[in-house]
């Protein structure tokens, strides 16, 4: 749970323009053209969701027999910060050469990692951005660790593939990025993935399991069945110091 001083408002209300008026700004897509009767159905929309007034600020068609809207009001929901549950880093930030030196000394190889886009996510851009030299803002991805064996396998890979390769690579760690929300197809994916992994190997043997994508809730780790969870903007030093803490610290010190 977030930790706050005692001196900071546990209760906060949202404001746009004044501090605790209660404004809020949501956008949404209505399937009806745009029209004056679509404008009047997305102010209606915003009135049942609690804004009151609601303004509609922005209106524009986005196909045939859609329309975009984005609207601005007043809204009385408070939010208790003591009741917001959030998944913080609970692992120390290491450099790369502090990852390549833990590796280096308690492994005594080099950490396998593989990485993929499972079922029919073409996305590769989040999976890359972790595990391609390049990585991403000005921070290199896992490719870049020397302790690291590094395989990504890209898109649109089936789960009988990623666990086959996982027992080739002797992976220490699985990365799946899942970008494809539609009908929750992350969660269906990330779930198949898990059963497959625990019924292909047992408990001591399977990798780390570490799923990541703008939309997963990161306290679903044990509804899904996987070790880790990351969410958007979460970069590759991060995931090398996290599987650092998991493979080799977390392990050493409980042993």
């Amino acid at each position: 749970m977030s930790q706050h001083s005692p001196s900071e408002k546990k209760i906060v209300r949202p404001y746009g323009d004044t501090t605790g008026d209660g404004m809020v700004q949501v956008s949404f897509t209505l399937p009806v053209p745009h029209d004056k009767r679509a404008e009047g159905a997305a102010v209606q929309l915003a009135n049942k969701m609690g804004m009151d007034p609601a303004m509609l600020v922005h209106a524009k068609p986005i196909g045939d027999g859609f329309t975009f809207f984005v609207v601005y009001g007043r809204v009385n929901h408070l939010v208790d910060l003591d009741r917001v549950q959030v998944v913080e880093r609970d692992f120390p930030l290491l450099s790369a050469k502090e990852v390549n030196t833990v590796v280096k000394q308690r492994m005594r190889r080099k950490l396998s990692v593989v990485g993929a886009c499972i079922g029919t996510d073409a996305h590769t851009v989040g999976i890359d951005a972790i595990l391609n030299v390049k990585g991403i803002a000005g921070e290199k991805g896992l490719e870049y660790y020397r302790e690291l064996k590094v395989t990504n396998m890209g898109a649109q890979v089936s789960v009988p593939e990623l666990v086959e390769a996982a027992r080739a690579e002797k992976a220490d760690a699985v990365l799946v990025s899942q970008v494809v929300t539609q009908r929750d197809a992350h969660l269906h994916n990330t779930r198949e993935m898990s059963a497959a992994f625990r019924e292909a190997m047992p408990a001591g043997k399977r990798p780390l399991l570490i799923v990541g994508g703008p939309r997963f809730d990161e306290t679903m780790t044990t509804e899904l069945g996987v070790d880790r969870i990351f969410g958007r903007g979460t970069t590759p030093g991060e995931v090398a110091s996290y599987l650092v803490h998991a493979l080799i610290t977390s392990r050493k010190a409980s042993s």
